[in-house]
């Protein structure tokens, strides 16, 4: 039994050709006629749309509940009975359709579909922006070709319009993305961007535009996510090859310093002490002898430890950068900036010259008023006889005919005569109202604008009484 049952497996072959089954073309096997008032349908987004969901819902969707019945041929595709051919065609001349919120193809039943079967929807558009000189049928066709084939476009230039955009109905691919803008260009080499709007259209991608999948798994987002990771590995690897320790076991600064102190700053990128200073030391520490080898690591040490404490010795001795500037002026690399204080003093200066310069010309214009008042009275003397004196010292000595002609000496010269003010107390303080025997009565009061005096609320008692003095 065992070398016949080889035998025949021997005998098998894997390439065997399996046959077709050929189905038979009998009236019971076929359902065309029953096909003829149904819906063949496709989810879009098969992960948020469940079909034993969809199978329930859409009916009450429709308002069909009761008139059709859900059959789920796939976990995509799906096909819908009607009992009278008006249902049907009221659902399809909804348009587009959506479960939970994502759009769903629906398209008639036929016994042979084309290639391009539940690929298409109807989808109606509004065109916003378009150029106050295009608005005609030709233009607005050509602008709803650039998303689908144009199908029903409603214009009426004779009647008004009162929204912003023409509506069009497309034929629209579900494969494609939505276009929400496009730049045309018009007549004078001018760019117009022309807006897309589109009807019943609820979810969709909002990085690609399309209508099959969510933002979260786009086939962009994730292609950015993966060049992320990438750079973020190339970055992780560049800080770790930066973390690589300096020190290594045969060198002579090896447990002499920290890895902290010849490590990379995570501020400027640079090592905290550079290659140079390093191999000074390297070298200081290979010169030394066994006996001399700890003195000089102990220097070492101290050295790197005291130049720590000082920031500009850690950065000019340490890293050999330049010393920073210090400066004194505080709006250095402000440009023009006006100060309160420098205007100040240039006004105070301003003033105090303004002085100098009056007091200069009153003291010039004085000396020449006196040796003009000299040379007068001298020749006065001389032709009087001396007789009058002219005296400066005050202004009530009497003086022969000056006042008026050294007013005009200088009035003329640009001198202003001043006015004097007599300040004196009014009247009433200097000459004050003695006060009658009667005004003097203890609790009498004296009204100066009636004239008269008030004792108490006795009025008329009173003014008798001054009446009779």
């Amino acid at each position: 039994m065992s070398v016949a049952m080889d035998r025949a497996l021997m005998a098998l072959s894997l390439e065997e050709e399996d046959e077709p089954f050929e189905m038979p073309e009998l009236p019971g096997f076929c359902s065309n006629e029953k096909n003829k008032l149904s819906l063949v349908g496709r989810t879009l987004n098969p992960e948020c749309q469940k079909m034993s969901t969809l199978i329930w819902r859409m009916p009450g969707k429709w308002q069909k509940e009761g008139k059709c019945k859900g059959v789920a041929l796939s976990q995509e595709r799906f096909q819908f009975f009607f009992d009278h051919e008006h249902n049907l065609l009221d659902v399809l001349e909804k348009g587009v359709h959506t479960f939970n919120e994502w759009v769903v193809v629906v398209e008639r039943w036929v016994e042979d579909p084309p290639d391009d079967y539940l690929q298409f929807i109807p989808l109606w558009i509004r065109i916003s922006n378009i150029p106050i000189n295009y608005y005609t049928k030709e233009a607005i066709m050509a602008l709803g070709d650039l998303v689908g084939e144009v199908k029903i476009l409603i214009f009426d230039p004779q009647k008004p319009q009162t929204q912003p955009y023409e509506r069009v109905q497309v034929r629209f691919n579900v494969a494609n993305p939505l276009r929400m803008s496009k730049i045309v260009k018009i007549k004078g080499g001018k760019s117009v961007t022309i807006h897309f709007n589109y009807e019943r259209i609820q979810k969709r991608c909002f990085t690609c535009q399309r209508l099959n999948h969510e933002q979260s798994i786009c086939p962009l987002v994730v292609k950015r996510r993966k060049d992320d990771a990438v750079a973020r590995r190339q970055r992780i690897a560049q800080e770790l090859e930066l973390k690589k320790p300096v020190l290594q076991e045969d060198d002579p600064l090896f447990g002499v310093l920290n890895e902290d102190q010849v490590g990379i700053n995570s501020v400027t990128g640079r090592p905290k002490i550079v290659k140079d200073v390093l191999d000074e030391m390297r070298q200081y520490l290979m010169l030394a002898t066994n006996e001399d080898r700890m003195v000089r690591e102990e220097r070492v040490k101290s050295f790197v430890a005291a130049v720590e404490q000082d920031p500009i010795l850690k950065r000019t001795v340490l890293r050999l950068e330049a010393p920073p500037i210090f400066s004194k002026d505080f709006n250095k690399g402000k440009g023009f900036v006006f100060s309160y204080e420098e205007s100040k003093k240039m006004q105070v200066g301003i003033r105090q010259s303004e002085k100098l310069m009056a007091s200069a010309i009153r003291s010039g214009a004085a000396g020449r008023w006196n040796a003009d008042n000299i040379s007068m009275a001298e020749s006065e003397d001389a032709n009087f006889g001396g007789t009058f004196r002219v005296s400066s010292g005050g202004s009530t000595v009497f003086s022969t005919s000056f006042s008026e002609p050294c007013a005009s000496s200088g009035a003329a010269k640009g001198v202003t005569k001043k006015t004097y003010q007599r300040r004196r107390p009014p009247k009433s303080k200097r000459k004050p109202r003695p006060l009658l025997d009667s005004d003097q009565v203890e609790g009498a009061l004296w009204d100066k604008v009636a004239g008269k005096r008030v004792e108490g609320s006795k009025k008329r008692k009173v003014e008798s009484e001054v009446g009779s003095f």
